[in-house]
């Protein structure tokens, strides 16, 4: 199974997704939004899978401190913008393999879906 995880390597979020697939002996690719980016395609593909209101982390502090102007009227091209600006804004980690993405680390759905 190729699984590649998108995130930023000190979120604690990150960190215990990374602790859960390496203590599974899972395989995995590390893309590091703060060294490589984050590609508006990519954010595009998963918005349209996840629904912006799921991949966009409007709870993190990168969020709460952009302009009102820029927090207002979202929809997903707007969100999608924001993102590729704004990588932290991206809710961490997502996690492309074989049959999608997962958004965010939730132990449980990581379980029926990795393993």
């Amino acid at each position: 199974m190729s699984i590649t995880l998108y995130g930023i390597p000190n979120c604690d979020t990150v960190k215990k997704a990374r602790k859960w697939l390496d203590a599974r002996d899972i395989a995995y690719g590390f893309h590091d939004y703060k060294k490589q980016g984050a590609d508006a395609g990519k954010i595009a593909r998963w918005v349209d899978q996840a629904g912006w209101e799921v991949v966009l982390n409007k709870r993190g502090t990168t969020f709460r401190k952009l302009p009102d102007s820029d927090k207002e009227g979202i929809d997903a091209a707007k969100a999608v913008t924001i993102m590729e600006a704004n990588p932290s804004c991206i809710k961490r980690p997502v996690v492309e393999h074989p049959g999608g993405i997962l958004v965010g680390f939730n132990q449980l759905e990581w379980e029926a879906v990795l393993t």
